[in-house]
């Protein structure tokens, strides 16, 4: 029931849909698609109804995709107890500690879904697959790059967040079709991932450094550190 729940809530209660398959589209040809998912950054949803939406689009995704539940992985420091309950009940599962980002696709074609994340956690996702083979199996559903490249002066997105600096000439970006009922829950929400072919063309200089953020200077973190 609470994915029938989910489902209806998604389609918009018979007033339009967010087109989990607009995913699908920018993915067609020789892409290889998300065989699992990891999702950070959830949310309070049984409190906050954007929170509930992204949930439902979630579980749409995972139907699209075709990707089992039970290969969804789900991480807030955030959710109550009564809310990791749901999760388990709707058959996906729960990472057993904050990962600060930093998770590796280990070979398998991976969707992050992180709506409305941390520049943070997004460049230190990529760092934590940095090298043309891993990022080419990356999807991610988050904040739009193009957004972030746009809203900070280039220094500082250099300094802070090198990695997302680095890899924007190897990405592709589609933005997910607006919809009137859900402008704040998906606004500024692209879908992003990096072609092998682009990544190649990169200089063979990006692909050197390797030094994990540490974000010493930064004074808009935005991510919960593990432990805190």
């Amino acid at each position: 029931r609470s994915r029938d729940r989910a489902r209806d809530r998604a389609h918009g209660g018979g007033g339009g849909r967010v087109p989990a398959g607009a995913v699908r589209a920018p993915l067609s040809g020789p892409a290889e698609l998300p065989a699992r998912c990891v999702c950070y950054g959830l949310g309070r949803f049984g409190r906050c109804p954007a929170a509930r939406y992204q949930l439902a689009f979630l579980l749409l995704l995972l139907d699209e995709l075709r990707v089992p539940p039970a290969r969804c992985a789900l991480f807030d420091p955030a959710f109550s107890a009564r809310e990791a309950a749901v999760l388990r009940a709707l058959g996906l599962c729960l990472l057993p500690e904050n990962e600060e980002g930093k998770h590796g696709v280990e070979g398998s074609a991976t969707l992050f879904y992180m709506v409305h994340c941390g520049k943070a956690l997004y460049n230190n996702l990529l760092w934590s697959n940095w090298s043309p083979a891993a990022l080419s199996k990356l999807v991610i559903i988050g904040n739009s790059f193009r957004g972030i490249e746009e809203r900070l002066l280039s220094r500082i997105l250099e300094r802070d967040y090198s990695y997302i600096a680095k890899v924007l000439k190897g990405v592709e970006e589609v933005a997910l079709p607006s919809h009137p009922r859900y402008l704040d829950t998906f606004n500024d929400t692209s879908v992003h991932w990096f072609p092998l072919d682009k990544l190649q063309e990169l200089s063979p200089e990006v692909w050197d450094c390797v030094e994990e953020p540490m974000y010493q200077d930064c004074e808009d973190l935005e991510i919960i550190r593990k432990g805190e």
